[in-house]
């Protein structure tokens, strides 16, 4: 994590706060208060919001803010990274294979993340994988043809050569260190969100294939403290 950190733009602080705290709406005043305590004047926070209602990531009603559709979807994501469902697993591997040539290249942009973001890897140009640990629907799109296989390769190499799990783990070992040392509410928010972009691109591993001391559970751990504590902010009385 860059040393450099700073607090969260107003609009990115409202936003975080929601997608970390699951809050029931909020009133204007709701997020004026959550603003002050993050160092961010009412009128700004008005602006952000009325901002972000127009780009659709937030939607006003009657009883406040709540999330629009797009980051909806996205705190699905997060709550997948933070709250990771495994099952046993049983030796097999995902995978998924581009079975259609020619298409343009921002629509192989599109699909290369969404596979990304359904935590796959690209083993090669169009082959894509993952332990087959998951409790989630497996990622299915017209251009990819869907199996199950079992490696040959020893399974801890293939997923040490698909995945940067040693720099994860030191990246993550530093956003425990810097939440752990930091005090002001502005600075904790944007390492707490540094955490969850962070556990994002967690592979979300079996066991039997994570290195010794990996930190995701005490990174999700500490993330999940910190989003009681932006629960408790959003549920202060008004």
């Amino acid at each position: 994590m860059r040393d450099e950190l700073a607090p969260l733009s107003a609009r990115s602080t409202i936003l975080s706060l929601m997608l970390g705290a699951h809050p029931n709406p909020l009133t204007p005043a709701d997020l004026a208060r959550a603003g002050q305590f993050f160092g961010i004047a009412p009128a700004t926070v008005r602006v952000a919001a009325t901002r972000a209602v127009n780009d659709g990531d937030l939607v006003r009603s009657g009883a406040g803010y709540r999330l629009g559709e797009r980051l909806v979807q996205r705190q699905a994501h997060q709550d997948e990274a933070v709250h990771t469902a495994d099952k046993p697993w049983d030796g097999s591997w995902e995978m998924a294979i581009v079975v259609t040539t020619g298409r343009p290249g921002p629509e192989r942009a599109i699909l290369r993340d969404a596979l990304k973001a359904h935590r796959l890897a690209e083993l090669r140009e169009g082959v894509w994988t993952r332990p087959a640990n998951l409790q989630r629907p497996r990622f299915s799109d017209p251009v990819l043809q869907a199996f199950t296989a079992v490696p040959d390769q020893d399974p801890r190499d293939l997923a040490a050569s698909l995945w940067d799990l040693g720099g994860w783990a030191r990246e993550a070992d530093r956003l425990l260190e810097r939440l752990a040392s930091t005090p002001q509410p502005a600075l904790r928010l944007a390492t707490a969100a540094a955490i969850v972009r962070h556990l994002s691109d967690d592979p979300l591993l079996p066991i039997e294939l994570r290195p010794a001391d990996w930190p995701a559970s005490d990174l999700r751990e500490t993330y999940s403290a910190y989003q009681r504590e932006l629960s408790e902010l959003a549920a202060l009385p008004r």
